[in-house]
């Protein structure tokens, strides 16, 4: 095992320890409520969102144990996104990481009610956590807020509902970037901000990694835009191709294959570049940003 792969596996080990732990602690009533935020919560995501925010706040030289409930907060919310994502009014998905997806598994009413769950639970969790560091609560108060707008109408809201209004017509450059900006790159962008929050780096640090966050995000879209096309369900565990049978605005559809793996190729470069700044220490980003290039799921 390579030391990416031993590093990467950790941080995902703290984190789905963290929010075993939370959740396994908490009262379990109803009964179905728990089960349900544990079916999705646990299906076997790869942790990306808090493993850039715990690495970026341990590169500015912060202590992960503090933004650990941040980190564990940020996936609660991309988890209710994935939940609510998936429902018939959206984009009406049966399988999500190679199982039934929560609403084919428990109804529809609990899971729109378990996204609502894990969306409440986040914010309890970073503002509880918060509280307990009164001498640097307000960086903990901005770095939740960071989290809170990207969650939010000005970003994954508020790009889902121009994608949802957008299906099956001819999008500009500009409307189908302002798509993969916000529904998807704003998560990744929260995930560096919340450890700028809380350690408030130099102007310049603080754009080199805003920078990285804003490429990563948007590269790891456009490749969600390829796999959609060029993967299959047992690579991806859900149907692919449902974007072009939805006509949704998608990089392929703009830009072709071709075109769309030379803007990832783009994209992925210069969120690299941004890092020669840390040295060495920049390293598990940058090979973080591969991985996220070329997965396949």
């Amino acid at each position: 095992m390579c030391d990416f792969d031993r590093q990467y596996n950790q941080l995902m080990g703290l984190v789905n320890d963290y929010l075993y732990n939370l959740l396994v602690q908490m009262e379990r009533y109803p009964v179905i409520i728990y089960d349900s935020i544990e079916y999705s919560l646990f299906a076997g995501g790869k942790r990306l969102r808090p493993i850039i925010l715990l690495s970026t706040h341990s590169l500015l030289e912060g202590n992960i144990e503090e933004s650990m409930p941040l980190a564990g907060g940020l996936e609660m919310i991309h988890t209710y996104s994935l939940i609510h994502d998936d429902l018939p009014a959206m984009d009406n998905d049966d399988y999500r990481r190679g199982i039934p997806t929560n609403h084919k598994k428990f109804g529809e009413g609990i899971a729109i009610l378990a996204g609502d769950a894990l969306l409440n639970l986040a914010y309890e969790t970073m503002l509880e956590n918060a509280l307990l560091y009164q001498d640097r609560l307000v960086r903990h108060i901005g770095a939740i807020n960071t989290i809170a707008q990207a969650a939010g109408i000005r970003g994954m809201i508020g790009g889902q509902v121009v994608d949802l209004e957008n299906e099956g017509k001819r999008v500009t450059d500009v409307t189908l970037k302002y798509i993969h900006d916000h529904k998807t790159g704003s998560l990744f962008m929260a995930s560096i901000l919340a450890g700028i929050s809380l350690e408030d780096p130099p102007e310049y640090i603080s754009r080199a990694l805003q920078e990285y966050g804003r490429s990563l995000g948007l590269a790891f879209q456009v490749v969600d835009d390829i796999l959609d096309v060029t993967g299959n369900y047992k690579e991806l565990g859900k149907i692919t191709g449902r974007d072009r049978d939805k006509g949704k605005a998608t990089y392929v559809d703009k830009y072709g294959l071709d075109g769309s793996r030379s803007i990832v190729k783009e994209l992925y470069e210069r969120a690299v570049d941004q890092l020669a700044i840390f040295g060495s220490r920049g390293k598990f980003l940058g090979e973080l940003a591969s991985f996220i290039i070329n997965r396949h799921n």
